[in-house]
């Protein structure tokens, strides 16, 4: 009486080939959704750059004006560094998330030209749209960076002298970028008109600012702003930015501890933004 062998594979090689060629083609059919989505971003942004420039003005009035008159002052412990230097990462951070924080009201005006409804019937994943909305945010961001960099060292910040620290803040800029623009988006699913989203929008940008470390230090704030700081993600894009861009510049996180809060926090988002993206037409 014959057998069967006990050292059968539990999957057959055809079954187990189709299956890669499956998550290839699924891998595959995401990044170009992703991607056909940041290209339409970046081509509305070269077709009408004015955002650019209106938003470059406030960073420039924060280190121009702002930067120079709190540079005379002692009262902040900056680490030994010049307030001004201190300040510029700062600045940074606030320029991306000003830039990416009002992202989302572009979805309200689609979902008014019926675009999301066309974007929503594809067969594209949701996560795969709101992740290139939030690439297309870290390309504006990358604009803003030029721009701030441009004028610290107009200004004579001392800057880094190596140069792959200063990709490590590009990188910094895209992931706050991603994760202020992708919050963006869930707001824009519950405020539905661009009046209530410009209203709601400017009641959380300057509490997300001033509950960082981007002007002074979180050791200065009162215990209950500490608390509230350690759950912000800009503290922890600011204070690498900082330990990055500025020579002698110190994170009091640590790099690693600071990339992984701001890489995790933009992972959680894409994961919700894609859950509620399609609230914004309902």
């Amino acid at each position: 009486m014959k057998t069967a062998p006990n050292d059968l594979p539990l999957v057959q090689p055809g079954l187990e080939m189709s299956s890669r060629i499956g998550a290839w083609r699924l891998a595959r059919e995401f990044l170009t959704a992703t991607s056909v989505i940041v290209e339409l971003e970046v081509r509305k942004l070269r077709h009408d750059p004015t955002e650019l420039i209106t938003r470059a003005v406030q960073p420039m009035l924060w280190l121009l004006i702002f930067g120079t008159v709190m540079s005379k002052m002692r009262g902040i412990p900056t680490g030994g560094i010049p307030y001004l230097d201190y300040m510029a990462p700062g600045i940074l951070a606030q320029s991306v998330l000003f830039m990416a924080i009002f992202y989302g009201i572009s979805s309200i005006r689609e979902r008014d030209t019926g675009i999301i409804v066309r974007f929503l019937v594809s067969p594209a994943p949701r996560t795969a749209l709101v992740l290139g909305k939030a690439l297309a945010a870290g390309v504006r961001a990358l604009s803003q960076t030029l721009i701030v960099y441009a004028v610290v060292i107009l200004m004579g910040v001392h800057l880094n002298p190596n140069p792959i620290a200063h990709v490590g803040v590009v990188v910094l800029a895209l992931l706050g970028a991603a994760c202020f623009s992708l919050f963006s988006l869930l707001v824009a699913s519950f405020a539905k008109t661009q009046e209530r989203f410009m209203g709601v929008g400017q009641l959380m940008t300057m509490p997300l600012f001033f509950a960082s470390s981007a002007l002074y230090p979180v050791a200065m704030m009162p215990k209950w702003l500490q608390v509230v700081s350690h759950g912000n993600p800009l503290t922890y894009q600011v204070d690498a930015m900082r330990a990055l861009m500025l020579r002698g510049g110190i994170s009091t996180f640590g790099l690693g501890v600071d990339f992984a809060v701001l890489s995790i926090a933009t992972a959680v988002m894409v994961f919700i933004a894609g859950r509620m993206y399609a609230r914004i037409v309902t």
